[in-house]
């Protein structure tokens, strides 16, 4: 972020995803003809364990509709109120997912809890059956093509999306054996039982939830496997620095923010610095998508170690400090006579005031 002659403030730009936001805007129609489906299949068979697993749908809705809002809010363009831009609002989507999941769990439990002292008879080979099967298809494609392109478009909101839906599909799985099983065997407990038992389900499911969304609004450091892609990625794009040190990174929705000290000679040129930083930005772009990074440019005299740990790194001979042998005079040329009295003039200036 840069401030202009004018004191105007300039943000970074962020190009809507528009595949993000098309994908949310079908789930809650996808959700809507599933629920349809499947509250049929309860109304065909009068199976408690069906009617849990129509209400789960109910929430999927629900969850679709916040995915929509966070995906278009967070893809709105930094501000002068929000200059880190609005990324996290993906978080507050997946948290309110998970307590919608544990408020149906809720609904469910009361339900089957009254038909567990009172078993309804149901038919094994109702049509009903096959009608909540061919929803439990479409929820599966639907969650690999979420699932998919959350990870691809890192996206919170539509991967926790696609997550859910895939629970839902394996609850289906079990609710249907289960309910056929209890039409076969005449043990019409089941049922109730077997609704119990994913009331459970989507409970775990929906603490995992709340858990993740609630670490990412924490700021919580990326995976290893991430932190050491950075350190590979700086590494390798920093020639002329000597190290880096205090690398710390944190995730927003799709966005990396990224911060390190950098260590370069103390007579090197702001320039060159600055070039090293653009070149270590520029990479770390290119490999992880959207990055944020904030760069402290410090000279190896003054350098400080804080509990992040420091990478080395092989110089190239015009890239050595002065005190080293062969050491190029274009990279670090001193100032020019003028330049160092401004300096000592600015310092001056400072002491007095």
């Amino acid at each position: 972020m840069k401030e202009g002659i004018s004191g105007q403030m300039s943000f970074p730009d962020q190009s809507v995803d528009r595949t993000t936001l098309k994908l949310a805007a079908a789930s809650v129609l996808v959700g809507l003809f599933v629920f349809g489906l499947k509250y049929l299949a309860y109304v065909m068979t009068g199976s408690v364990a069906l009617y849990s697993d129509a209400l789960e749908t109910v929430v999927n809705v629900l969850a679709a509709l916040a995915a929509l809002w966070a995906i278009h809010v967070a893809n709105q363009p930094a501000d002068a109120e929000h200059p880190f831009g609005h990324h996290k609002a993906e978080y507050f989507s997946a948290w309110l997912e998970g307590a919608l999941i544990a408020l149906a769990a809720a609904a469910i439990l009361y339900e089957a809890w009254h038909v567990l002292f009172a078993p309804r008879e149901i038919d094994w080979n109702d049509p009903g059956l096959l009608v909540n099967a061919i929803a439990g298809v479409i929820n599966a494609a639907w969650s690999w093509v979420l699932i998919r392109a959350g990870r691809k478009h890192r996206s919170p909101a539509l991967e926790a999306d696609g997550r859910h839906l895939r629970a839902d599909v394996f609850t289906s799985i079990g609710v249907l054996a289960g309910v056929m099983l209890a039409g076969l065997t005449g043990w019409y407990v089941l049922d109730p039982i077997l609704a119990i038992l994913v009331a459970l389900h989507i409970l775990h499911e929906g603490w995992k939830l709340l858990w993740e969304s609630t670490q990412g609004l924490m700021d919580v450091a990326p995976d290893e496997e991430t932190m050491k892609k950075l350190r590979e990625v700086i590494a390798r794009n920093a020639q002329g620095a000597l190290e880096f040190h205090d690398l710390k990174a944190r995730r927003a929705g799709a966005a990396l923010f990224v911060e390190f000290h950098l260590v370069v000679p103390g007579d090197m040129r702001v320039r060159f610095a600055h070039d090293i930083c653009d070149n270590i930005e520029r990479a770390l772009k290119e490999t992880f998508g959207e990055v944020h990074a904030s760069i402290h440019v410090e000279p190896d005299h003054e350098k400080t170690h804080g509990v992040h740990g420091s990478v080395h790194m092989n110089m190239c001979r015009p890239c050595k400090p002065a005190h080293a042998p062969g050491q190029g005079r274009m990279a670090r040329s001193p100032l020019p006579k003028a330049a160092r009295l401004e300096v000592s003039v600015a310092e001056t200036d400072e002491e007095t005031s």
